[in-house]
């Protein structure tokens, strides 16, 4: 039994005073005069909890306010843009002269049912983050897959190759292909270069068209490809994520989920043409347009310009690329190597054709050896503008 029946009951059933109930229940004697007069007026339902909100409060947020706040919130996401409460405030201090704080805006929208609950979050503070200092101190660079929806619903698999500045989060390129390969990776990297300068540095995963350091397996990588070639002919160097961690590349990472989002709010693209038109609208938006909480809510391409951009380092010399092979003349008298992604074949004569042979090679300075006798065949250094690296003996006259 609650003590306001067992106070009324004291009272009006047992005859008792007032101040004997007050001391006896530990309340105050004004208390017992209100509930009496409240049970006098409404009875039974006096004893029924009631709430303790105020009647008025002149602190509270005008409603003209939270109604600015769930449109905003609707048309952010409508677009397929970032709608969180730093965003919101950003656009209501910048576009509507209103300061209202990040904790009010998450308390409107939790209120309306907008806000999804992640308890199993793993929580930001639990994460180690880093940044660069200067813009092209470093280029985060991955890939990602995408669709084209065709008629009848079809789907066509797709796949977007994007490359971020790690400083100021500057969308350096974006580019839709029905298949990412390693000569679109160095091609999209050298119009990268021409537009952007050359970064000190690049960051990504192990994929192959990246890096070939575990295409070995156990024996080590085999050969350098393109981009890596690339790479170390700028004396940039190149950074690898361990494997199974992407949270290394976790701005290139995130910015897959920021570009997926617009995407998904577009018109379904039926070509890549479309989907490239999609791909350049969009980052016209996200470097000048669109604020971004991890610099301080200015622009990407604010903060891409208003420090000097880094440049590769010119005592930075790269590893030098060793190779040992083993190999088997063909009956033509030739032997293929693979450098820069690209298969050369090397000229040894007729003469050594099914010759066991070892292969030396050190970038592009090339021995070939026979592994029987230890006799150097040949000693070249590989022209990448030639596929065919022929012998300087003169060739035989024609009959």
């Amino acid at each position: 039994m609650s003590k306001a029946r067992l106070v009324i009951t004291a009272v009006v059933v047992e005859k008792r005073p007032v101040s004997e109930v007050a001391a006896a229940y530990g309340v105050h004697r004004a208390w017992i005069y209100k509930l009496l007069a409240r049970y006098r007026a409404e009875g039974d339902a006096a004893f029924e909890p009631r709430s303790r909100r105020p009647h008025c409060s002149p602190n509270a947020t005008a409603p003209q306010t939270v109604d600015l706040v769930l449109r905003l919130r609707k048309e952010l996401a409508g677009k397929g843009v970032d709608a969180g409460p730093h965003t919101i405030a950003w656009h209501l201090e910048h576009h509507h002269q209103l300061r209202v704080s990040v904790a009010t805006i998450s308390r409107i929208c939790t209120r309306a049912g907008l806000v999804t609950p992640e308890p199993k979050k793993r929580p930001k503070a639990s994460y180690r983050s880093f940044q660069a200092d200067l813009p092209n101190e470093t280029w985060q660079s991955d890939f990602t897959h995408w669709h084209l929806t065709r008629r009848g619903g079809l789907k066509v698999e797709v796949e977007i190759l994007n490359i971020l500045d790690d400083h100021s989060r500057y969308l350096i390129a974006s580019v839709a292909t029905h298949r990412v390969t390693g000569p679109l990776v160095v091609a999209t990297f050298r119009e990268a270069f021409s537009r952007n300068g050359i970064p000190a540095s690049t960051l990504t995963d192990n994929g192959m068209v990246f890096t070939t350091r575990f295409a070995g397996g156990k024996t080590g990588r085999q050969t350098r490809n393109g981009l890596e070639s690339l790479l170390a002919d700028h004396k940039i160097r190149q950074k690898n994520s361990s494997p199974n961690h992407p949270q290394t590349c976790g701005k290139v990472e995130r910015f897959h989920q920021t570009l997926k989002k617009w995407l998904t709010a577009q018109p379904p693209a039926r070509t890549l043409a479309q989907l490239q038109a999609q791909i350049d609208a969009f980052t016209d938006y996200y470097n000048h347009h669109r604020p971004h909480r991890g610099i301080d809510r200015r622009v990407p391409a604010a903060a891409y310009t208003a420090r000097p951009k880094a440049t590769p380092n010119p005592d930075y010399t790269p590893d030098t690329h060793h190779r040992v092979r083993r190999d088997t003349v063909d009956a033509t008298g030739k032997v293929t190597l693979r450098y820069n992604g690209h298969l050369y074949s090397i000229g040894l004569g007729r003469t050594h054709a099914r010759t066991h042979i070892l292969l030396l090679v050190q970038d592009r300075d090339i021995r070939i050896i026979n592994e029987t006798t230890g006799e150097l065949l040949r000693e070249l250094v590989l022209d990448p503008t030639r596929t065919y690296q022929p012998t300087s003996r003169p060739r035989r006259p024609t009959n």
